[in-house]
């Protein structure tokens, strides 16, 4: 399918069925005639909507079965042996005719029978795309057509345009609510196998994580989770203890104190860090802060490894500054002026009135920006992957290296593994655990807001 031409197409199409629409509610909209029931626009909106809707199916179809259409050409361009002979034979044939139809070159010589196929193919796609467009072209003339004798004085255009919309709307959610249904679904699931090889009781409250990739029983292996549970709260807290702080600090300078000059200079510098990949935060744990805190360590006296939890936390609250400052800075400004001026007003000083006024006011803003900023430590992996160490053991010093949850899962399922092993199922039984945690979270820092707010009102 030659996407430019069909992004060309579509925006033809609308463009074309708003101009009719619009120009023919215009025509009626005269001093003599009644009073239209929609302005132009929504008519103008609703053919285009009748326009595109045809041409948006028929493409829809053809992503859907299109693939399989092609491949079930291309299989009858082969030749009986390979067809008979199946699976990778088969499946390396049909990438090689995909390949050589497409222009693209393949390893080893071709063969008569793979060219021939490939021309042929090349005829089948410029054929397919051709009629896929030139059928969403003609539906969507005829659907033109229709909706544009739709339109009288009474249509209710805007009606139609608003519910299309709301089911739009609702069609979104739904589909936000069924993914993420569907990924809780397969995790338990998964998590479901992996509980049948180990004991539930061994995993969520085992100290010693050692899966030992053997082929000598499904079980073999001790999958603590406890130590990887305990590395995952002790980087985030280390996070939180440094971003926290900064971040709200931050904040409140650039929402109370920081000029409008000093403000645009200052929060678009914080902003950055957010857009900086975390790789790269990885590879500056590894190489810049490690190495100094190892440093730093031998100057004082304390043993401090490069790759620790303290070196991961560190890094991680640096990345998190941004969350906190820029979504605290958003929330501190929305408290409403009256109440500052009230307060400055009764005799209170800006960091009382900062205190007492309009910390409480946006508390709720804050512990969910908090709560953003808690899940994305404990989802963070290429951090701790690089900087951590990699050290499934429990350790209450946080200069020695420890592993997480996410870096296990990343370990677990590094390579080519066997999905009906628990050593590739743990990973999901960990996925829901960050799940679970996940949840947790929000529903504290719900009770919590909503405890503050009654005390508060």
């Amino acid at each position: 399918m030659y996407s430019l031409l069909t992004i060309a197409l579509l925006l033809a199409l609308l463009s074309i069925a708003y101009q009719q629409g619009w120009a023919v509610s215009r025509k009626l909209a005269t001093p003599e005639a009644t009073r239209l029931h929609s302005r132009p626009p929504y008519h103008g909106s609703l053919v285009a909507i009748w326009t595109i809707a045809p041409a948006l199916v028929i493409l829809a179809l053809w992503a859907l079965f299109g693939a399989t259409a092609s491949r079930a050409y291309i299989v009858m361009n082969l030749p009986a042996e390979i067809v008979d002979q199946g699976g990778n034979v088969l499946q390396s044939a049909i990438q090689r005719v995909r390949a050589i139809a497409s222009g693209a070159g393949v390893a080893g010589e071709v063969q008569p029978y793979e060219m021939a196929a490939g021309a042929a193919f090349r005829q089948f796609q410029n054929l397919a795309s051709a009629t896929v467009l030139g059928s969403a072209a003609a539906f969507a003339a005829v659907s033109l057509l229709f909706a544009r004798k739709r339109i009288a004085v009474r249509l209710q255009a805007r009606n139609e345009v608003e519910r299309i919309v709301r089911y739009l709307l609702l069609g979104c959610s739904a589909v936000a609510i069924l993914t993420t249904l569907g990924i809780v679904l397969s995790l338990v699931f998964e998590a479901a196998r992996f509980f049948s090889f180990v004991s539930p009781i061994d995993f969520f409250f085992g100290t010693v994580w050692n899966p030992r990739f053997s082929t000598t029983g499904a079980g073999s292996g001790e999958y603590g989770l406890l130590p990887l549970l305990w590395g995952t709260v002790m980087v985030a807290a280390i996070a939180m203890f440094v971003s926290l702080p900064i971040g709200l600090m931050t904040a409140i300078y650039t929402s109370q104190y920081a000029s409008p000059r000093m403000r645009s200079l200052v929060k678009p510098v914080v902003e950055v860090l957010a857009g900086i990949p975390t790789i790269v935060y990885g590879f500056f744990a590894l190489v810049t802060v490690g190495p100094f805190l190892a440093a730093f360590g031998q100057t004082i006296g304390v043993n401090i490894r490069a790759t620790s939890a303290l070196t991961a936390g560190i890094v991680m609250g640096i990345m998190i500054i941004p969350f906190i400052s820029s979504l605290s800075d958003d929330i501190l400004r929305q408290v409403p002026r009256a109440m500052i001026d009230g307060s400055i007003g009764l005799g209170a000083t800006r960091s009382e009135t900062i205190k007492r006024v309009i910390l409480p006011a946006a508390l709720p803003g804050i512990v969910g920006a908090f709560l953003l900023a808690v899940s994305r430590a404990i989802g963070e992996t290429m951090i701790v992957v690089l900087a951590a160490g990699n050290s499934p053991f429990l350790r209450a010093n946080p200069g020695e290296p420890i592993s997480t949850v996410t870096v296990t899962i990343v370990n677990q399922l590094t390579g080519d593994q066997d999905f009906a092993s628990p050593q590739s199922l743990v990973a999901f039984a960990l996925g829901l655990t960050l799940f679970v945690m996940t949840l947790f979270l929000n529903m504290a820092a719900l009770y919590i807001v909503r405890r503050f707010r009654e005390q508060y009102e």
